[in-house]
Protein backbone atom coordinates (compact mmCIF):
# COMPACT_ATOMS: atom_id res chain seq x y z
CA UNK A 1 0.00 0.00 0.00
CA UNK A 2 1.16 3.76 -0.42
CA UNK A 3 2.52 5.77 1.77
CA UNK A 4 -0.42 7.17 4.25
CA UNK A 5 1.12 10.03 5.93
CA UNK A 6 2.82 13.05 5.02
CA UNK A 7 6.61 13.23 6.89
CA UNK A 8 6.57 14.95 10.37
CA UNK A 9 8.07 18.22 10.38
CA UNK A 10 6.88 19.03 14.35
CA UNK A 11 4.73 21.98 15.79
CA UNK A 12 3.39 24.92 13.54
CA UNK A 13 3.19 22.39 10.39
CA UNK A 14 -0.29 23.17 9.71
CA UNK A 15 -1.13 25.94 11.94
CA UNK A 16 -0.44 25.20 14.90
CA UNK A 17 1.70 26.90 17.62
CA UNK A 18 4.92 27.80 16.46
CA UNK A 19 6.45 29.86 19.31
CA UNK A 20 6.97 29.31 23.30
CA UNK A 21 4.82 30.95 25.35
CA UNK A 22 7.01 33.09 27.57
CA UNK A 23 8.71 31.84 29.90
CA UNK A 24 9.63 28.76 27.65
CA UNK A 25 6.67 26.67 28.69
CA UNK A 26 5.85 24.57 25.53
CA UNK A 27 2.06 26.36 23.53
CA UNK A 28 -0.83 24.73 23.76
CA UNK A 29 -2.46 23.38 20.76
CA UNK A 30 -6.39 23.66 20.28
CA UNK A 31 -8.08 21.01 19.22
CA UNK A 32 -9.00 21.67 15.62
CA UNK A 33 -5.34 22.67 15.14
CA UNK A 34 -4.34 18.81 16.16
CA UNK A 35 -6.90 17.63 14.21
CA UNK A 36 -6.57 19.86 11.01
CA UNK A 37 -2.47 19.06 11.37
CA UNK A 38 -3.45 15.21 11.29
CA UNK A 39 -5.59 15.90 8.50
CA UNK A 40 -3.20 17.47 6.77
CA UNK A 41 -0.75 14.52 6.59
CA UNK A 42 -3.24 11.64 6.11
CA UNK A 43 -3.58 10.55 2.62
CA UNK A 44 -6.11 8.02 1.85
CA UNK A 45 -5.19 4.81 0.89
CA UNK A 46 -4.09 3.43 -2.60
CA UNK A 47 -7.43 1.66 -4.46
CA UNK A 48 -7.48 -2.19 -4.97
CA UNK A 49 -9.24 -4.82 -6.73
CA UNK A 50 -11.11 -6.65 -4.47
CA UNK A 51 -13.48 -10.19 -4.83
CA UNK A 52 -16.97 -8.69 -4.08
CA UNK A 53 -17.04 -11.36 -0.85
CA UNK A 54 -14.19 -9.00 0.57
CA UNK A 55 -15.27 -5.47 -0.16
CA UNK A 56 -17.79 -5.32 2.87
CA UNK A 57 -16.79 -1.96 4.55
CA UNK A 58 -14.39 -0.82 1.72
CA UNK A 59 -15.26 2.80 -0.13
CA UNK A 60 -16.19 2.71 -3.83
CA UNK A 61 -13.35 5.00 -5.71
CA UNK A 62 -15.88 5.26 -9.10
CA UNK A 63 -19.39 5.19 -10.02
CA UNK A 64 -20.49 1.76 -10.83
CA UNK A 65 -23.50 1.51 -13.28
CA UNK A 66 -26.05 -0.55 -14.16
CA UNK A 67 -24.75 -3.29 -17.08
CA UNK A 68 -28.60 -5.07 -17.39
CA UNK A 69 -32.05 -4.21 -16.50
CA UNK A 70 -33.09 -5.59 -12.99
CA UNK A 71 -35.27 -7.67 -13.47
CA UNK A 72 -34.12 -8.73 -16.59
CA UNK A 73 -37.57 -9.82 -17.68
CA UNK A 74 -41.11 -9.58 -16.30
CA UNK A 75 -41.31 -12.14 -14.18
CA UNK A 76 -43.91 -12.83 -11.17
CA UNK A 77 -44.37 -11.80 -7.67
CA UNK A 78 -46.38 -14.91 -6.59
CA UNK A 79 -47.00 -18.45 -6.93
CA UNK A 80 -50.27 -19.07 -8.95
CA UNK A 81 -51.71 -19.44 -12.46
CA UNK A 82 -50.35 -16.88 -15.27
CA UNK A 83 -53.69 -15.70 -17.52
CA UNK A 84 -55.11 -13.55 -20.46
CA UNK A 85 -57.33 -11.17 -18.75
CA UNK A 86 -59.92 -11.42 -20.89
CA UNK A 87 -60.55 -15.40 -20.06
CA UNK A 88 -60.61 -14.57 -15.75
CA UNK A 89 -63.00 -11.22 -16.50
CA UNK A 90 -66.22 -11.80 -14.53
CA UNK A 91 -64.75 -14.59 -12.17
CA UNK A 92 -66.38 -15.35 -8.76
CA UNK A 93 -66.37 -18.24 -6.50
CA UNK A 94 -69.90 -19.01 -7.52
CA UNK A 95 -68.98 -18.57 -11.20
CA UNK A 96 -65.22 -19.56 -11.16
CA UNK A 97 -63.40 -19.38 -14.86
CA UNK A 98 -62.24 -22.91 -16.41
CA UNK A 99 -58.74 -22.79 -17.02
CA UNK A 100 -56.94 -25.65 -19.18
CA UNK A 101 -53.71 -25.62 -17.52
CA UNK A 102 -50.99 -26.33 -19.79
CA UNK A 103 -47.87 -26.80 -18.18
CA UNK A 104 -45.71 -25.05 -15.51
CA UNK A 105 -43.31 -22.03 -15.68
CA UNK A 106 -40.56 -22.20 -12.84
CA UNK A 107 -38.24 -20.01 -11.87
CA UNK A 108 -34.61 -21.02 -14.29
CA UNK A 109 -37.15 -23.02 -16.32
CA UNK A 110 -36.46 -23.56 -20.37
CA UNK A 111 -38.66 -22.19 -22.61
CA UNK A 112 -42.21 -21.21 -21.28
CA UNK A 113 -45.67 -22.58 -22.77
CA UNK A 114 -47.29 -19.56 -24.31
CA UNK A 115 -50.78 -19.62 -22.25
CA UNK A 116 -53.79 -19.08 -25.61
CA UNK A 117 -57.16 -18.41 -25.08
CA UNK A 118 -58.95 -20.36 -21.97
CA UNK A 119 -55.42 -21.56 -20.94
CA UNK A 120 -53.36 -21.16 -18.03
CA UNK A 121 -49.76 -22.04 -16.83
CA UNK A 122 -48.80 -22.70 -13.34
CA UNK A 123 -45.94 -20.27 -12.40
CA UNK A 124 -43.98 -19.98 -9.43
CA UNK A 125 -42.39 -16.61 -7.92
CA UNK A 126 -39.43 -15.63 -9.90
CA UNK A 127 -40.46 -17.34 -13.28
CA UNK A 128 -40.98 -15.08 -16.44
CA UNK A 129 -43.80 -14.43 -17.73
CA UNK A 130 -45.02 -17.12 -20.39
CA UNK A 131 -46.48 -15.70 -23.68
CA UNK A 132 -49.23 -14.75 -24.12
CA UNK A 133 -49.94 -13.94 -20.28
CA UNK A 134 -51.44 -10.49 -19.76
CA UNK A 135 -51.56 -11.09 -14.98
CA UNK A 136 -50.72 -13.87 -12.65
CA UNK A 137 -53.46 -15.05 -10.21
CA UNK A 138 -52.56 -16.16 -6.84
CA UNK A 139 -52.61 -19.51 -5.96
CA UNK A 140 -55.43 -18.26 -2.87
CA UNK A 141 -57.85 -17.02 -5.48
CA UNK A 142 -58.29 -20.49 -7.33
CA UNK A 143 -58.99 -23.90 -6.33
CA UNK A 144 -55.27 -25.26 -7.12
CA UNK A 145 -56.25 -27.87 -9.78
CA UNK A 146 -57.50 -29.97 -7.09
CA UNK A 147 -61.35 -28.93 -8.25
CA UNK A 148 -62.39 -28.08 -4.97
CA UNK A 149 -62.17 -25.28 -2.82
CA UNK A 150 -59.88 -22.03 -2.61
CA UNK A 151 -56.17 -23.38 -2.21
CA UNK A 152 -53.77 -22.36 0.49
CA UNK A 153 -50.53 -23.57 -1.32
CA UNK A 154 -49.25 -24.27 -4.30
CA UNK A 155 -48.33 -28.44 -4.42
CA UNK A 156 -45.14 -28.90 -6.07
CA UNK A 157 -44.87 -30.53 -9.52
CA UNK A 158 -42.89 -33.34 -8.55
CA UNK A 159 -45.81 -34.04 -5.37
CA UNK A 160 -48.45 -33.43 -7.67
CA UNK A 161 -48.02 -33.98 -11.26
CA UNK A 162 -51.48 -33.83 -11.90
CA UNK A 163 -51.78 -29.85 -10.58
CA UNK A 164 -49.74 -29.67 -13.54
CA UNK A 165 -51.79 -30.13 -16.44
CA UNK A 166 -55.72 -30.73 -15.88
CA UNK A 167 -57.95 -27.70 -15.04
CA UNK A 168 -58.03 -24.73 -12.51
CA UNK A 169 -60.66 -22.71 -11.73
CA UNK A 170 -60.08 -19.23 -10.95
CA UNK A 171 -62.22 -17.43 -7.96
CA UNK A 172 -61.43 -13.71 -8.95
CA UNK A 173 -60.88 -11.58 -12.13
CA UNK A 174 -57.34 -9.43 -12.79
CA UNK A 175 -56.29 -6.40 -13.61
CA UNK A 176 -53.49 -6.54 -16.48
CA UNK A 177 -49.76 -7.00 -15.05
CA UNK A 178 -51.48 -7.75 -11.95
CA UNK A 179 -48.61 -9.53 -9.69
CA UNK A 180 -46.10 -8.99 -13.04
CA UNK A 181 -42.65 -7.37 -11.72
CA UNK A 182 -41.87 -5.18 -15.14
CA UNK A 183 -38.10 -5.53 -16.67
CA UNK A 184 -36.35 -2.79 -15.43
CA UNK A 185 -38.43 -2.26 -12.78
CA UNK A 186 -35.52 -1.96 -10.13
CA UNK A 187 -32.81 -0.38 -12.25
CA UNK A 188 -32.59 0.44 -16.28
CA UNK A 189 -29.17 -1.09 -18.15
CA UNK A 190 -27.19 2.63 -17.79
CA UNK A 191 -28.32 3.35 -14.26
CA UNK A 192 -25.97 4.53 -11.96
CA UNK A 193 -26.22 1.69 -9.17
CA UNK A 194 -23.54 3.53 -6.68
CA UNK A 195 -21.46 6.28 -7.03
CA UNK A 196 -18.10 6.79 -5.89
CA UNK A 197 -17.71 7.43 -2.21
CA UNK A 198 -20.06 4.44 -1.04
CA UNK A 199 -19.25 2.52 1.70
CA UNK A 200 -20.06 -0.78 1.12
CA UNK A 201 -22.64 -2.88 3.48
CA UNK A 202 -24.94 -5.85 2.83
CA UNK A 203 -27.50 -4.09 0.69
CA UNK A 204 -24.96 -2.32 -1.80
CA UNK A 205 -23.12 -6.23 -1.67
CA UNK A 206 -26.19 -7.31 -2.49
CA UNK A 207 -27.35 -5.19 -5.83
CA UNK A 208 -23.54 -5.70 -7.20
CA UNK A 209 -23.82 -8.99 -6.83
CA UNK A 210 -27.29 -8.45 -8.78
CA UNK A 211 -25.65 -6.79 -11.51
CA UNK A 212 -23.44 -9.48 -12.15
CA UNK A 213 -20.19 -7.35 -11.01
CA UNK A 214 -17.53 -10.31 -9.50
CA UNK A 215 -15.00 -7.70 -8.24
CA UNK A 216 -15.10 -3.94 -7.34
CA UNK A 217 -12.39 -1.30 -7.26
CA UNK A 218 -12.41 0.34 -3.65
CA UNK A 219 -9.72 1.54 -1.20
CA UNK A 220 -9.11 -0.92 1.51
CA UNK A 221 -10.12 -1.17 4.83
CA UNK A 222 -7.50 0.39 6.90
CA UNK A 223 -5.31 -1.50 9.41
CA UNK A 224 -5.13 -0.22 12.48
CA UNK A 225 -3.39 -1.57 15.58
CA UNK A 226 -4.08 -0.72 18.90
CA UNK A 227 -1.62 -0.91 22.05
CA UNK A 228 -1.49 0.14 25.46
CA UNK A 229 1.78 0.53 27.90
CA UNK A 230 2.10 0.36 31.49
CA UNK A 231 3.66 -2.09 34.22
CA UNK A 232 0.72 -1.82 35.87
CA UNK A 233 -1.42 -3.69 33.19
CA UNK A 234 -3.28 -7.01 33.26
CA UNK A 235 -5.13 -9.08 30.73
CA UNK A 236 -8.65 -9.37 31.49
CA UNK A 237 -9.52 -12.74 32.92
CA UNK A 238 -5.89 -13.25 34.44
CA UNK A 239 -5.34 -12.50 38.24
CA UNK A 240 -5.38 -9.03 39.58
CA UNK A 241 -1.85 -8.63 41.80
CA UNK A 242 -1.24 -5.67 44.23
CA UNK A 243 -1.27 -2.53 42.39
CA UNK A 244 -2.47 -3.96 38.99
CA UNK A 245 -5.69 -2.83 36.83
CA UNK A 246 -6.64 -4.68 33.71
CA UNK A 247 -5.93 -3.18 30.23
CA UNK A 248 -9.11 -1.82 29.24
CA UNK A 249 -7.75 1.06 26.77
CA UNK A 250 -6.83 -1.38 24.31
CA UNK A 251 -9.76 -3.31 24.17
CA UNK A 252 -12.20 -0.17 24.14
CA UNK A 253 -9.92 1.44 20.96
CA UNK A 254 -9.54 -1.93 19.26
CA UNK A 255 -13.74 -1.97 19.22
CA UNK A 256 -13.68 1.89 18.30
CA UNK A 257 -11.20 1.56 15.71
CA UNK A 258 -13.79 -1.47 13.89
CA UNK A 259 -16.72 0.23 14.49
CA UNK A 260 -15.11 3.06 12.62
CA UNK A 261 -14.49 1.05 9.50
CA UNK A 262 -10.80 -0.44 10.25
CA UNK A 263 -9.31 -4.00 10.73
CA UNK A 264 -8.06 -3.66 13.97
CA UNK A 265 -5.66 -5.20 15.67
CA UNK A 266 -5.01 -5.38 19.13
CA UNK A 267 -1.57 -6.00 20.90
CA UNK A 268 -1.02 -6.71 24.71
CA UNK A 269 0.27 -4.39 27.06
CA UNK A 270 3.66 -3.36 26.53
CA UNK A 271 5.61 -2.72 30.02
CA UNK A 272 6.99 0.76 31.05
CA UNK A 273 10.62 -0.18 28.73
CA UNK A 274 11.32 2.20 25.89
CA UNK A 275 13.64 -0.63 24.06
CA UNK A 276 9.99 -2.77 24.39
CA UNK A 277 7.94 -0.63 23.02
CA UNK A 278 10.14 0.23 20.18
CA UNK A 279 10.52 -2.85 19.10
CA UNK A 280 7.08 -3.60 19.55
CA UNK A 281 5.83 -0.82 17.38
CA UNK A 282 8.52 -1.34 14.83
CA UNK A 283 7.39 -5.74 14.72
CA UNK A 284 3.76 -3.88 14.06
CA UNK A 285 4.61 -1.60 10.86
CA UNK A 286 4.63 -4.75 8.27
CA UNK A 287 0.32 -5.08 9.48
CA UNK A 288 -0.28 -1.26 10.29
CA UNK A 289 -1.70 1.54 7.99
CA UNK A 290 -2.06 3.35 11.18
CA UNK A 291 -0.51 3.06 14.92
CA UNK A 292 -2.37 3.98 18.19
CA UNK A 293 -0.91 3.93 21.30
CA UNK A 294 -2.21 4.85 24.71
CA UNK A 295 -0.28 5.78 27.70
CA UNK A 296 3.09 6.93 28.58
CA UNK A 297 2.36 10.67 26.79
CA UNK A 298 2.29 12.86 29.64
CA UNK A 299 5.79 14.14 31.61
CA UNK A 300 5.46 11.38 34.60
CA UNK A 301 8.85 9.48 35.07
CA UNK A 302 7.42 6.40 33.42
CA UNK A 303 5.70 7.79 30.62
CA UNK A 304 7.45 5.21 28.13
CA UNK A 305 5.92 6.39 24.86
CA UNK A 306 7.32 9.88 24.93
CA UNK A 307 10.36 8.22 25.94
CA UNK A 308 10.67 5.68 23.21
CA UNK A 309 9.06 7.52 20.53
CA UNK A 310 10.55 11.25 21.13
CA UNK A 311 13.76 10.37 18.67
CA UNK A 312 12.05 7.95 16.47
CA UNK A 313 13.35 8.80 12.41
CA UNK A 314 15.25 11.38 13.85
CA UNK A 315 18.19 9.84 11.66
CA UNK A 316 17.11 6.35 10.31
CA UNK A 317 14.02 7.79 8.69
CA UNK A 318 14.92 11.53 7.85
CA UNK A 319 11.22 13.44 7.66
CA UNK A 320 9.47 10.83 10.02
CA UNK A 321 9.38 11.61 13.89
CA UNK A 322 6.73 11.32 16.78
CA UNK A 323 5.27 14.99 18.08
CA UNK A 324 4.18 15.41 21.31
CA UNK A 325 2.24 18.50 22.80
CA UNK A 326 -0.51 19.78 24.66
CA UNK A 327 -3.66 20.97 23.60
CA UNK A 328 -6.29 23.12 25.27
CA UNK A 329 -8.76 20.60 26.00
CA UNK A 330 -10.39 18.58 29.14
CA UNK A 331 -9.68 15.52 29.16
CA UNK A 332 -6.84 14.43 26.60
CA UNK A 333 -4.55 17.69 27.08
CA UNK A 334 -1.15 15.32 26.33
CA UNK A 335 -1.34 14.25 22.80
CA UNK A 336 1.16 12.88 20.04
CA UNK A 337 1.01 12.27 16.60
CA UNK A 338 3.28 11.79 13.66
CA UNK A 339 5.14 9.34 11.34
CA UNK A 340 6.86 5.88 12.04
CA UNK A 341 9.12 3.91 10.04
CA UNK A 342 10.06 3.66 6.14
CA UNK A 343 6.45 4.33 4.64
CA UNK A 344 5.80 7.38 7.57
CA UNK A 345 2.99 5.36 8.88
CA UNK A 346 0.76 7.87 11.23
CA UNK A 347 1.05 7.11 14.89
CA UNK A 348 -1.40 8.97 17.16
CA UNK A 349 -0.31 8.46 20.86
CA UNK A 350 -3.27 8.77 23.21
CA UNK A 351 -2.88 9.78 27.20
CA UNK A 352 -4.08 6.22 29.33
CA UNK A 353 -6.53 7.36 31.24
CA UNK A 354 -9.87 5.65 29.97
CA UNK A 355 -12.31 8.40 29.30
CA UNK A 356 -9.24 10.77 28.03
CA UNK A 357 -7.91 7.99 25.70
CA UNK A 358 -11.47 7.30 24.15
CA UNK A 359 -12.26 10.70 23.90
CA UNK A 360 -8.74 11.17 22.22
CA UNK A 361 -10.04 8.49 19.81
CA UNK A 362 -13.56 10.01 18.68
CA UNK A 363 -12.08 13.78 17.85
CA UNK A 364 -8.37 12.31 16.21
CA UNK A 365 -8.15 8.97 15.46
CA UNK A 366 -11.33 7.91 14.05
CA UNK A 367 -11.27 11.24 11.69
CA UNK A 368 -7.56 9.81 10.43
CA UNK A 369 -9.08 5.94 10.38
CA UNK A 370 -12.28 7.96 7.90
CA UNK A 371 -10.00 9.57 5.70
CA UNK A 372 -7.62 6.35 5.03
CA UNK A 373 -10.88 4.85 3.61
CA UNK A 374 -11.39 8.29 1.66
CA UNK A 375 -14.17 9.42 3.19
CA UNK A 376 -14.96 12.75 2.47
CA UNK A 377 -17.17 12.96 5.62
CA UNK A 378 -15.23 11.95 8.64
CA UNK A 379 -16.72 13.30 11.86
CA UNK A 380 -19.03 11.96 13.99
CA UNK A 381 -22.32 13.69 13.74
CA UNK A 382 -22.96 16.99 15.68
CA UNK A 383 -26.18 18.79 16.95
CA UNK A 384 -27.95 21.73 19.17
CA UNK A 385 -29.17 20.61 22.07
CA UNK A 386 -30.34 22.58 25.48
CA UNK A 387 -28.84 21.00 28.72
CA UNK A 388 -30.76 19.27 31.07
CA UNK A 389 -28.93 18.97 34.55
CA UNK A 390 -29.35 20.17 38.04
CA UNK A 391 -26.80 22.72 38.35
CA UNK A 392 -24.11 24.51 36.07
CA UNK A 393 -21.17 22.90 34.36
CA UNK A 394 -17.60 24.30 35.39
CA UNK A 395 -15.21 24.41 32.76
CA UNK A 396 -11.75 25.52 33.01
CA UNK A 397 -10.80 28.84 31.18
CA UNK A 398 -9.59 28.58 27.92
CA UNK A 399 -9.79 24.66 27.35
CA UNK A 400 -12.73 23.06 25.42
CA UNK A 401 -14.54 20.66 27.78
CA UNK A 402 -15.71 17.37 26.51
CA UNK A 403 -18.24 15.79 29.01
CA UNK A 404 -20.36 12.46 28.50
CA UNK A 405 -23.96 13.19 27.60
CA UNK A 406 -27.01 11.12 27.34
CA UNK A 407 -28.80 12.91 24.25
CA UNK A 408 -32.87 13.09 23.85
CA UNK A 409 -33.36 13.40 19.89
CA UNK A 410 -37.05 13.50 20.71
CA UNK A 411 -36.88 15.88 23.24
CA UNK A 412 -33.99 17.74 21.50
CA UNK A 413 -32.39 17.36 25.39
CA UNK A 414 -28.59 16.58 26.47
CA UNK A 415 -28.05 15.23 29.88
CA UNK A 416 -24.70 14.91 31.83
CA UNK A 417 -23.34 11.31 32.85
CA UNK A 418 -21.46 11.29 35.55
CA UNK A 419 -18.44 13.39 36.29
CA UNK A 420 -15.76 15.36 34.76
CA UNK A 421 -12.97 12.72 36.05
CA UNK A 422 -10.79 10.78 33.41
CA UNK A 423 -11.16 7.52 34.97
CA UNK A 424 -15.03 7.58 35.31
CA UNK A 425 -15.54 4.69 32.85
CA UNK A 426 -18.55 3.26 34.41
CA UNK A 427 -20.70 6.66 33.02
CA UNK A 428 -18.66 6.53 29.84
CA UNK A 429 -20.59 3.20 29.22
CA UNK A 430 -23.56 4.88 29.31
CA UNK A 431 -23.21 7.85 27.71
CA UNK A 432 -24.22 8.18 23.42
CA UNK A 433 -22.60 11.65 23.34
CA UNK A 434 -20.23 14.07 24.02
CA UNK A 435 -21.36 18.01 25.50
CA UNK A 436 -18.86 20.31 24.32
CA UNK A 437 -18.39 23.11 26.45
CA UNK A 438 -16.40 26.00 24.33
CA UNK A 439 -12.99 27.45 25.65
CA UNK A 440 -14.40 30.86 26.41
CA UNK A 441 -17.41 29.42 28.63
CA UNK A 442 -16.30 28.61 32.27
CA UNK A 443 -19.81 28.01 33.40
CA UNK A 444 -22.52 25.94 31.05
CA UNK A 445 -26.14 26.73 32.77
CA UNK A 446 -28.63 24.62 32.78
CA UNK A 447 -31.22 25.79 29.49
CA UNK A 448 -28.57 26.97 27.89
CA UNK A 449 -28.07 25.33 24.22
CA UNK A 450 -24.84 23.44 23.43
CA UNK A 451 -23.08 21.38 21.16
CA UNK A 452 -23.11 17.88 21.22
CA UNK A 453 -21.35 15.04 19.48
CA UNK A 454 -23.19 11.80 18.85
CA UNK A 455 -21.19 8.41 19.43
CA UNK A 456 -24.28 5.95 18.70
Amino acid sequence: MSSTATPSTGQGRSGGPDAATPGGTAPLWSVDEHLDDILGAIRPLDPIELQLADAQGCVLVEDVSVPVALPPFDNSSMDGYAVRVADVAGASEEFPAVLTVIGDVAAGSGEPPTVGPGQAARIMTGAPLPPGAEAVVPVEWTDGGAGSGAAATMRPAGAAPEGASGEVRVHRPAQARAHVRARGSDVQAGDLALAEGTVLGPPQIGLLAAIGRGTVRVRPRPRVVVLSTGSELVQPGEELGEGKIYDSNSYALTAAARDAGAIAYRVGAVTDDADELRATIEDQLIRADLLVTTGGVSVGAYDVVKEALSSVGDEDEPGSGIDFRKLAMQPGKPQGFGSIGPEHTPLLALPGNPVSSYVSFELFVRPAIRALMGLKDVHRPRVRAELRADKALLSPAGKRQFLRGAYDAEKGTVTPVGGSGSHLIAALARADSLIVVPEDVTSLEPGTETEVVLLG
